[in-house]
């Protein structure tokens, strides 16, 4: 939906990039071509990113899917993360070549530096895009103020009359 927003910092543009491969309105689906990917490692990665769509919209403030964080906790488990320190002493977090490895680290990333809760889902049922709240106590609820907080506000206004 959101094309308005800047993309979430480091590693975690990675994980809204693949929660917003799919557009939940229109059912339109970019995973297999955006990450090339096929049988088995399609199947895992449409799982990982249902998982992960599930932890956003518990950032958001909603129940997650029951069974979701299980899904999203098993799946990550199996990521093999390394610390690796370079020539001048700084240390990086080396991903394996999966994408659920990858999305690992940028989690890992995320939550050193305290990012991972401001990634979230859009509210809209009808949306659920991925996005990362920039706002100033954290706690936006929409992609788009303009859009779907829009259209929130006009059914909670409706509802009054």
């Amino acid at each position: 939906m959101s094309g308005e927003r800047a993309p979430a910092p480091g590693g975690l543009a990675l994980v809204e990039e693949l929660v917003n491969t799919l557009s939940v309105d229109t059912g339109d689906d970019r995973l297999a071509a955006q990450f090339g990917l096929s049988g088995p490692a399609l199947a895992e990665a449409v799982e990982l990113r249902e998982a992960l769509r599930a932890a956003l919209l518990a950032h958001a403030g909603h129940q997650a899917p029951a069974g979701a964080l299980d899904t999203l906790n098993g799946l990550l488990a199996t990521a093999p993360l390394t610390v690796r320190v370079d020539a001048e002493g700084t240390a990086a977090l080396v991903a394996g070549g999966g994408l659920a490895d990858r999305i690992a680290a940028a989690l890992a990333e995320g939550i050193a530096a305290g990012t991972w809760p401001r990634l979230k889902a859009c509210a809209a049922e009808d949306c659920q895009w991925a996005y990362y709240d920039r706002s100033p106590a954290a706690r936006g609820r929409w992609c788009t103020m303009s859009v779907c907080g829009a259209r929130a506000k006009m059914r909670t206004y409706r509802s009054r009359s």
